[in-house]
């Protein structure tokens, strides 16, 4: 499972979020990947694409991927810049998704 991070403000219709990362703490552990370019003090510009970040999971089967994906979302932090993590833990969190039971307007429901 992927969650790609972006500088972005879910709670304002996913408007970017440009600014200097004042800190990040990288989440690990066994199945756990993260692929960024960002550091503390790393300047997000207001011009470009919006990607910070991939977090990456892998497990033997959807529950388990999920909780990893779950834990290492919890374990992430970027501070200074709005980012779409807390709207990635709302995602996993929710009963349908965790079922599978998701179509193209999953989102629209939720």
């Amino acid at each position: 499972m992927e969650c790609r991070i972006n500088a972005c403000d879910p709670k304002d219709n996913f408007m970017p979020s440009p600014g200097e990362i004042e800190s990040v703490i990288f989440p690990g552990g066994p199945g756990v990947r993260v692929d960024t370019h960002i550091h503390d003090k790393y300047m997000v510009g207001p011009f470009y694409d919006s990607l910070v970040g991939k977090l990456i999971v892998w497990a033997q089967d959807r529950p388990s991927a999920i909780n990893r994906m779950k834990r290492a979302l919890d374990e992430f932090e970027i501070q200074g810049i709005q980012t779409t993590i807390p709207f990635f833990k709302k995602v996993f969190e929710n009963k349908a998704f965790q079922k599978g039971d998701i179509d193209t307007h999953f989102l629209e429901r939720i």
